[in-house]
């Protein structure tokens, strides 16, 4: 096995933070339109983390003629996520906004993972560019993994299946294009579609620009940071459809996007994952509606509210419209099962994805016709396509992974002083990329009240889960430093 070229990784996290810095220094526009008094903070934290990011990029030499192997675009994606958190949680520290640096980290995080979870307990009063930040967060984060595969890791030399593997991109029905960084930017076309229009239909219904283009943001990232202390408990009807929709949307596969926006709705639509993804909210929004209707009194109320949880936690966004702990057990219940679900792959979701539980459902279905037809050749079948063995293998072990991994996480929070409730879904919710989860860390509450040490394995777990697991928990194995 080759050794591991940190010249190379420490190379690209110093262009992560780079990049990073553009994004501190756009932020400064916000500040001083809305002159709140962080503009300076903004330059400060751009100029600081360009700075690293650029000794970093002129240290680290990056030779051409060694090709990165798999092991070094791990501890990329690892290490970039940690630093560019790190810096990211400058201009919270800097405009005092959030003093503490554990709880500034878990903040940005949080945003950066696209996961939602908050430890701050009033939005409102944080100056305006700081509440743009916290959506921008969400935004650069949402696509971040895509963009880091299909058009730096090429540029490496790196084949890009090496981690788009890991978000099931496997299942994809078609290339968008045979070269990996022309299907970025048409990716990256999507994602700015599906922003701009939702912010255009939210101004259309009466929100103002500044939070129409942050909800937007957290939207089609699937992130969840508001800019309201109530979420959007407090908006219209019509509103609340409209970012259900998008969430929905963004709970696709974007390669799917890209094939509906060129007319290509046939093919878009016999998408296996895709059918099942439009049943399961179909039909747990009809249970929950039913089961909702004698607390709301009214079927639309009850409609809106159930399908609006259901889509916000399906596909990891995290948004609420309503304090679902108020509803029967037997709701709630189902909102915790729908935790474990996730979205489409190739979406800026997280979880473990409906095509995940797809083929294992249908692995264990053929495994059954073999024991009681031992003569039989039982064939695992995704999209028409045959599965092999290893793949098959391969997303077996995660499904199993995922799950031992939220029963240690739970069983950590609760060495934390969490309750089991709070501890497991503090657990699922952060390593799922979800935001709110129940009791102490529910709708209506936060997560400040968790200790440092609860705080910081959180930010462990969003990483964890963003990164799909089995890329950051290879860091902790003997093999993998192994020449």
């Amino acid at each position: 096995m080759r050794s591991i070229h940190f010249s190379v990784v420490m190379h690209i996290v110093g262009l992560c933070l780079m990049l990073e810095s553009l994004f501190l220094l756009l932020t400064t526009l916000i500040a001083i339109v809305f002159n709140d008094g962080t503009m300076l903070t903004f330059i400060e934290s751009a100029g600081i983390s360009f700075l690293f990011g650029f000794i970093l990029f002129r240290v680290c030499k990056f030779d051409k003629q060694k090709t990165p192997t798999i092991k070094d675009s791990f501890l990329i994606v690892t290490f970039s996520w940690v630093f560019i958190s790190l810096f990211g949680s400058l201009p919270y520290l800097l405009s005092r906004s959030i003093p503490n640096f554990v709880d500034a980290f878990f903040e940005t995080v949080s945003g950066f993972t696209t996961t939602g979870s908050s430890i701050l307990t009033d939005i409102e009063v944080l100056p305006k560019a700081i509440q743009f930040w916290r959506a921008e967060t969400h935004w650069i984060g949402g696509m971040g993994i895509i963009a880091l595969v299909v058009v730096i890791l090429p540029s490496l030399k790196v084949t890009g299946n090496q981690l788009f593997s890991a978000e099931g991109a496997f299942f994809s029905t078609e290339k968008i294009h045979p070269r990996l960084i022309d299907a970025a930017r048409r990716l990256w076309l999507v994602y700015i579609i599906l922003t701009l229009s939702e912010t255009l239909l939210l101004m259309f219904a009466k929100m103002n620009w500044f939070d129409a283009v942050c909800h937007s943001f957290a939207t089609v990232a699937t992130g969840g940071f508001s800019t309201k202390n109530t979420s959007i408990i407090d908006y219209s009807p019509t509103i609340q459809y409209i970012i259900t929709f998008f969430m929905f949307l963004s709970g696709m596969n974007f390669v799917l996007h890209f094939m509906i926006f060129t007319g290509r709705f046939k093919k878009a639509f016999r998408d296996e994952e895709l059918k099942y993804y439009i049943a399961i909210v179909l039909i747990i929004t009809i249970i929950l509606s039913y089961n909702n209707y004698s607390f709301y009194k009214d079927i639309e109320t009850s409609f809106r509210q159930s399908i609006f949880q259901i889509v916000s936690i399906i596909t990891a966004t995290g948004f609420v419209s309503a304090n679902y702990e108020q509803w029967s057990q037997v709701s709630i219940a189902i909102v915790f099962f729908i935790m474990f679900i996730g979205a489409c792959t190739g979406s800026t979701g997280g979880g473990i994805k409906i095509a995940r539980y797809t083929v294992v459902l249908k692995s264990i279905g053929a495994q059954f016709k073999r024991t009681l037809h031992p003569n039989c050749v039982s064939i695992v079948k995704y999209n028409k396509k045959s599965i092999s063995d290893k793949v098959l293998n391969n997303i077996s072990s995660f499904v199993v992974i995922y799950f031992l991994t939220f029963v240690v996480g739970t069983f950590i929070m609760m060495g934390m002083g969490l309750n089991v409730s709070s501890a497991a879904s503090s657990s699922i919710t952060t390593l799922g990329g979800i935001g709110p989860g129940l009791g102490l860390v529910g709708p209506v509450n936060s997560f400040a009240s968790i200790n440092n040490g609860g705080k910081l394995f959180l930010c462990f777990n969003m990483i964890l889960g963003r990164l799909e697991i089995i890329s950051v928990l290879s860091l902790f194995t003997k093999s993998f430093y192994k020449v």
